[in-house]
């Protein structure tokens, strides 16, 4: 079911979702077109978003981000990211230092699509690469894999697939780590964000729908219902990417 949205109440208003995609996708039935995600973003509540061309994961990092740099340039509404292929470290150098020429400030990478391990030396190196440019990761797959390998080293990140099963892993390398983050996308249970903001505080969540694959109206309810402050809610719903920005020096 998809749902309409009409003007949402100041409870339902996310000013940032930090995973947008459009293009191709393996696993969904066909292809978003950067039209039609931008036309879902303009009937949900969701105001701004991160986002990039699927192209740059699936088939070419540099035509990708290309892409995503020339197509999102006339929409004030979209932020772009860039992507590396991980299999291809000894080029992803040059990629990311294009990126960050660019003004490029966030780098997703897809290690599931890619078949990257956090021990790999390409997957080490360009995590070397982005941290040494400041750039924020937005790193996919399970944060109890990824993150040991990105702990101790100042890293800025955002788990996009903490999953509420993995909640618990995820607080103890939180606590000790001030620039993990994670998105709302999979925490379903009950009490999963009120968890993570009793544990480590909201600053440390942020909305992220993967719009188009998944539907943003459940995700935008959860966080209008979880029983948190008014305040944390405004933080996970854009005050935290927007001190992200901040930080970056970029425009929010």
């Amino acid at each position: 079911m998809t749902y309409e949205w009409l003007t949402p109440t100041p409870a339902e208003r996310v000013r940032w979702d930090v995973d947008v995609l459009y293009g191709p996708w393996p696993r969904h039935h066909r292809d978003t077109d950067l039209a039609e995600v931008r036309e879902r973003l303009a009937r949900s509540p969701v105001e701004r978003a991160l986002a990039l061309s699927t192209r740059g994961a699936l088939f070419d990092a540099e035509s990708g981000n290309a892409q995503t740099l020339r197509e999102l340039a006339d929409c004030p509404e979209l932020l772009p990211v860039g992507t590396v292929d991980l299999r291809d470290a000894w080029g992803a150098q040059e990629r990311i230092k294009g990126l960050h020429a660019a003004g490029v400030r966030f780098l997703r990478l897809f290690t599931v699509e890619q078949g990257a391990e956090p021990g790999f030396p390409g997957y080490r190196h360009v995590v070397d690469a982005a941290l040494a440019r400041g750039m924020v990761l937005l790193q996919d797959g399970d944060p109890r894999r990824f993150g040991p390998a990105l702990a101790g080293r100042g890293a800025r990140v955002i788990f996009l697939d903490l999953h509420t099963y993995l909640l618990g892993d995820f607080l103890l390398l939180a606590r000790h780590e001030p620039g993990f983050m994670a998105t709302t996308r999979l925490l379903s249970a009950p009490d999963s964000v009120e968890r993570v903001v009793a544990a480590v505080g909201a600053g440390r969540l942020v909305f992220g729908s993967r719009t188009p694959f998944t539907d943003i109206s459940p995700q935008t309810l959860r966080l209008r219902y979880a029983r948190i402050g008014a305040a944390d809610r405004d933080a996970i719903a854009g005050g935290n990417v927007e001190g992200l920005l901040e930080m970056l020096e970029l425009p929010s």
